[in-house]
């Protein structure tokens, strides 16, 4: 009996650990009043109040000298928190630990983590495929595992805050900004994907920013560089654009990040960019789609917002709009001092300023950074490097794979037949030409560099038809892949000539670039997305059978190839 009530009162405690670890609702939280919540606020200064709205960019790939740089700002100014680049995982969680001993409240600590961790320190950490291919996947609860693991990451490294999901519809196949970071041109697919991103990650115990709002996808500029400008209807930005963020603002977004980009149908006045428009970050998604959660501006250094309104302005115009976080002020000391002025002189109401300073605060809280305690780094790059993450990256690229033309085709190729590999993109053989050398048995490597001569490529055309079967492989071996690839016309015509019906293309490139080689020809097509060794690995399976492919296009390319074509 005694045994019997031990076991029950142990089962008791475990069912209330794992309900102790469910964070409440992300926010609701923040817009409640917390005791901690109120004591920090109450021991902050004015100037230290303002400073919590503010995020600092801070790096481990640029010397000691600079992150040396950024603590003596963060001890002096007191800032809110920070916006990681570039670095190593175990350098990033000695710098968080040396800064969150400097100052009052611990720091908040934000990631542009699109496809994970890796996406900034890409050498030591684990990549997911990128929202592109993940577009093309049927099964969404992939993505919310994807969160979780994204999340466990970031726990683990010391940070708390991603950028991410993107949650633009890129529906302009020139956006240079976009593109394979959207998870494609279907309102409703880019919104489902994005909503199970979003939820692993927050329910994983981090905050999720969905972004570029209220839509970056149609524009052929990069805000980095200057100031988009989207000249659309009201009707058409409320039925496309802003479609996923009213959709996910409805499923609890913990927060969304506004883009630089000057939208008149929203705001008329000459050249104000919608981050810092008090009409489309309060009137519209405040007031219109009833956002409670937390607003952060995209990076305040970029020429989309300084280039109109520089020294200091845009930073007051940020705050002035209703935003309660400021990415990468280009001086963050002048900005604090800007907007205190600003409240003296009664343009912004300190009301406003107590508020956002208290929802900025309660985050913290929600986090668990009233019990802060510093990144332990044993074993820290072992643990991002986990076999569990390692297995779901793999079986997101297998569910990615997309077969656009004939089926039959795959199911006919066979290893023991005289095979031509032609790749190009690459001068030596990657995972997928490895790996299909040790499985035929009478195979001859081509590898296309661009800079044969025009008798050169005649030459390859005779022998390559000369074999049973020809695989071509087309690679985009840059870091990102782009819209289009960079082969010239005698090439493009080399690939139309053996793209025949005895050819399986393979494209580990952008969907968009279908639009720069003729492949219709070929007997079989298959689109891996992006040139990383598991969409390489993914490809090889469903050339060899051992999977079926299914993923769908996540966009329309072109007539012959729109988008939800899978076989």
């Amino acid at each position: 009996m005694f045994r019997i009530i031990l076991i029950q009162v142990l089962a008791l405690l475990l069912m209330g650990n794992v309900n102790a670890q469910k964070k409440p609702a992300f926010v609701p939280f923040i817009n409640k009043q917390h005791y901690w919540v109120d004591s920090v606020f109450n021991s902050l200064s004015p100037k230290e109040r303002i400073a919590q709205l503010f995020l600092v960019r801070a790096h481990t790939n640029l010397g000691q000298k600079y992150i040396d740089s950024v603590a003596q700002v963060i001890q002096q100014e007191q800032l809110g928190g920070l916006v990681v680049f570039q670095g190593g995982p175990v350098r990033h969680a000695n710098m968080y630990n040396m800064y969150q001993t400097l100052t009052k409240v611990p720091l908040l600590i934000t990631f542009d983590g699109e496809w994970g961790v890796g996406m900034r320190l890409p050498d030591s950490t684990l990549s997911f495929p990128y929202q592109m291919t993940l577009g093309a996947m049927q099964n969404d609860n992939l993505l919310y595992e994807m969160g979780r693991e994204v999340a466990k990451d970031f726990l683990r490294m010391g940070m708390h805050f991603n950028f991410a999901p993107v949650v633009d519809v890129n529906n302009n196949a020139n956006n240079p900004v976009i593109g394979f970071r959207s998870f494609g041109d279907n309102k409703q697919n880019v919104a489902r994907k994005a909503k199970a991103y979003m939820d692993g990650m927050v329910d994983g115990g981090i905050i999720a920013s969905i972004k570029h709002f209220p839509g970056h996808g149609d524009t052929d500029v990069d805000s980095h560089y200057d100031l988009p400008q989207l000249n659309f209807s009201r009707t058409r930005l409320d039925t496309l654009e802003m479609f996923p963020f009213r959709e996910l603002i409805k499923s609890g977004a913990p927060a969304v990040m506004v883009a630089h980009m000057h939208i008149p149908a929203m705001d008329a006045t000459p050249n104000i960019p919608s981050s810092i428009s008090k009409k489309v970050v309060t009137g519209i998604l405040r007031n219109e789609l009833g956002f409670k959660g937390l607003t952060v501006t995209d990076a305040m250094d970029m020429k989309g917002v300084k280039k109109f309104f520089p020294n200091g302005e845009a930073d007051v115009m940020a705050i002035e709009a209703g935003h309660d976080l400021l990415e990468i002020s280009e001086n963050s000391a002048r900005a604090i001092d800007l907007v205190e002025k600003a409240i003296k002189s009664g343009r912004i109401k300190q009301t406003d300023i107590d508020e956002r300073v208290k929802k900025v605060l309660a985050s913290k809280y929600w986090l668990g950074l009233n019990n802060y305690r510093p990144v332990n780094t044993n074993g820290l790059t072992n643990e991002l490097n986990r076999a569990s993450t390692k297995s779901l990256i793999q079986r997101m690229a297998d569910a990615s794979v997309t077969l656009l033309k004939s089926n039959k085709r795959i199911q006919s190729f066979d290893t023991k037949k005289s095979t031509a590999v032609v790749s190009l993109g690459i001068k030596s053989a990657q995972e997928f030409e490895s790996g299909l050398g040790l499985q035929l048995s009478d195979a001859t490597n081509y590898y296309i560099s661009g800079e044969e001569s025009q008798d050169q490529l005649k030459q390859l055309i005779k022998d390559i038809r000369g074999h049973k079967q020809i695989i071509v492989a087309i690679h985009d071996d840059r870091m990102r892949p782009r819209n289009e690839l960079p082969i010239q016309q005698p090439v493009k015509e080399f690939v139309d000539k053996i793209a025949g019906r005895r050819t399986i293309t393979i494209m580990f490139t952008n969907p968009y670039a279908l639009n720069t080689v003729k492949i219709d020809r070929s007997s079989a097509i298959l689109l891996a997305y992006q040139n990383e060794g598991f969409m390489q690995r993914a490809a090889l399976k469903v050339l060899l059978k051992q999977i079926k492919p299914t993923g769908k296009l996540p966009v329309t390319v072109n007539k012959k190839f729109s988008y939800g074509m899978g076989l």
